[in-house]
């Protein structure tokens, strides 16, 4: 960062990341412009809710002035705009920290998706924290003059950039706490030095705001003629939105709400408000959104509902409210039963917030049933942007496993898609008489699971499976054991029975052949020796000659390849050689009387199962040489 100094006054370098924000704010997004009023209003907001909160320990922070609001003005000659409001105000380290730098990781995340479509560069505004620039959508130039609670008026602290890769900031003296913001506005912007517009967008956007929202306007005589003199105008309800009844709020008065909150640009899925009285008594608001934020996988990232106590804000993102599992969640809680000096630490150990989170976490799982009941489509779009995330939830959530395990889809052989649409409810419906399991199985992709050559038997006898490409899938069925009092079974064990699906006629046949070819599993275990567990017959293929499987209490492929991604060492995972004594290449093979030859008919059968199963093998120089041998030969 580059950095000059005169007595107080610092011109600094912007951050590159900001840099690059700015360019585009002043040279792209002009699809919505009205949006660097509701982001700054916002923001006013905000300043005033953590005023509140520090207020409680320290009343004097108010210094008289208890009326907290936001006020805009516009001068046509100067071609300005001003939102000033008397919240919480800034020092001079938190000026550069929070409008010299985006204090967020991901911002590479940000720009990338930026370029993706640039018709929807501004719906991302808001969802990574930078608010606050795109006042330069509409602005050539914006000064900030600001004051901290607390701090004397003499140590108030002037921003002032035109978004050219370099401010200025320096002390001068303001009399009133809080943050007044100053736009100079460009020619694109013109359209809003006008008082109907900007109650137009002000009644749009912050008609929920706690707080009230003014607007300085002409004053009229009795005959509607302007007197010369201007007055505030409050323009906005300034009533919490979640403390009115749901009869009265409109369906876009809660999406605005919503954005306001999460500072998403497109309405959310769908929402529940709440009301509760008795042993716990609170208000929750909570929305599901439509789309995933960016830093969904991270999930160190701070997440979870805003807390107020008793219409007080507390804090943001409480997380103590909400399963890791449900972290694409958003909304509020304003309870009655936690003290005002609430603090993290007290949220972490106290029965109140325990029975809220079980609550809160309930609504949230009935919000999504009630949404797959409703609208199948539309539960699709949200199960293809937060599925990944709630298949962290039986692990998570043993008191709600069912009714997480009847939230997820799948893809299945009974669809011919790699699309996720089959719930497990679907799948028992579908269940062969006399079937007691849920088959599944997983692998690498949809395309691998969908040509495993252990699906030949359920396809032949018309029973379904279940396809799991996800990598979370493995580890995720280590918890989720049974639905519906119907157990879980993948089909690459050896413990695998289907015989219960086979004629007696069937069953003495394929003992008769086992019989028969127990030297040749003998003859092959002798050849692979301790690379493998133990050689078997199967009649579970058809037109494949041989599979890898794994005992029932042992590591599987998945599993080692997730812990292998992971960095984590994973055992050795010990096949089971299960061979297809059908097959015109097994019994070639079983016909070799040369023990070479017998030897390399078992390294390509080998290999390719360990390819089918795996996707690599640990010698493939082994396997080649084998297959050019007999290519050879033949």
């Amino acid at each position: 960062m580059s950095e000059t100094a005169t007595m107080n006054k610092e011109t600094r370098g912007f951050q590159s990341e900001v840099k690059q924000l700015l360019h585009l704010m002043i040279h792209s997004l002009y699809s919505n412009k009205e949006i660097f009023l509701r982001e700054l209003i916002s923001n006013a907001s905000d300043a005033a809710d953590k005023l509140r909160f520090k207020a409680l320990s320290n009343p004097e922070l108010y210094q008289g002035d208890a009326d907290l609001g936001v006020k805009l003005s516009f001068d046509a000659d100067a071609n300005t705009i001003t939102v000033s409001d008397n919240g919480i105000g800034m020092s001079r380290d938190d000026v550069i920290e929070n409008l010299g730098t985006i204090a967020k990781s991901g911002t590479a995340e940000f720009f990338s998706k930026l370029s993706e479509d640039q018709t929807k560069d501004s719906q991302l505004i808001g969802q990574f924290g930078v608010g606050f620039y795109s006042a330069f959508i509409v602005a050539d130039a914006v000064t900030v003059r600001t004051r901290a609670a607390g701090v004397p008026a003499e140590d108030a602290v002037q921003w002032y950039s035109k978004g050219e890769g370099e401010y200025t900031i320096e002390t001068i003296k303001k009399e009133s706490r809080g943050t007044d913001i100053i736009l100079h506005l460009r020619e694109e912007g013109k359209e809003f030095l006008s008082e109907w517009r900007l109650r137009d967008v002000i009644s749009k956007y912050s008609d929920h705001i706690s707080i009230p929202v003014y607007l300085e306007v002409a004053e009229k005589d009795d005959e509607g003629k302007e007197t010369g003199e201007k007055k505030w105008e409050q323009v906005n309800k300034a009533q919490a939105l979640w403390t009115r009844s749901k009869s009265e709020i409109t369906d876009e008065e809660y999406q605005e709400f919503y954005k306001h909150i999460t500072h998403d640009y497109a309405d959310s899925l769908i929402w529940s408000h709440n009301r509760v009285e008795g042993k716990n008594d609170y208000t929750s608001l909570l929305y599901i959104p439509a789309k995933a934020p960016w830093d969904m996988f991270n999930r160190e990232h701070k997440h979870g509902l805003k807390l107020y106590v008793q219409r007080v804000f507390i804090m943001d993102d409480a997380a103590q409210f909400m399963p890791n599992y449900l972290r694409f969640v958003r909304g509020l809680i304003d309870s009655n039963d936690l003290p005002l000096n609430v603090s993290r630490e007290i949220l972490q150990d106290n029965k109140v917030t325990s029975s809220l989170r079980s609550a809160l976490t309930k609504r949230a799982l009935t919000m999504l049933e009630s949404l797959a009941k409703k609208d199948a489509d539309k539960y699709l779009a949200f199960w293809k942007e937060f599925g990944l995330v709630l298949k962290e939830g039986p692990a998570e959530d043993f008191s709600n496993k069912e009714k997480i395990a009847g939230l997820m889809r799948f893809a299945s052989t009974h669809e011919e898609t790699s699309e996720e649409k089959v719930s497990l409810a679907d799948y028992v419906s579908r269940m062969k008489e006399g079937q007691d399991k849920i088959y599944y199985l997983t692998a690498d992709s949809y395309k691998a699971a969908k040509n495993s050559p252990h699906l030949e038997q359920f396809r032949s006898k018309g029973i379904e499976v279940l396809l799991l490409s996800d990598r979370i899938d493995e580890w995720m069925m280590n918890y989720l054991t049974e639905f519906d009092g119907k157990s879980f079974q993948l089909i690459t064990k050896a413990g695998l029975d289907l015989s219960k699906f086979e004629d007696e006629q069937e069953k003495e046949k394929h003992k008769e052949v086992e019989e028969e070819f127990k030297s040749v599993a003998e003859r092959i275990k002798t050849y692979l020796g301790d690379r493998v567990k133990d050689v078997r017959t199967t009649f579970k293929l058809a037109t494949t000659p041989a599979v890898l499987v794994t005992d029932d209490f042992e590591m599987g492929t998945q599993m080692a390849k997730l812990l292998a991604a992971a960095g984590q060492e994973a055992p050795e995972v010990k096949y089971i050689f299960e061979i297809n004594p059908e097959h015109p290449m097994v019994t070639r093979m079983a016909d070799e009387p040369d023990e070479e030859a017998f030897g390399r008919w078992v390294e390509v059968l080998f290999g390719q199962a360990m390819l089918a199963e795996r996707g690599s093998m640990e010698d493939p120089s082994e396997f080649l040489s084998a297959v050019n041998q007999l290519l050879v030969k033949a």
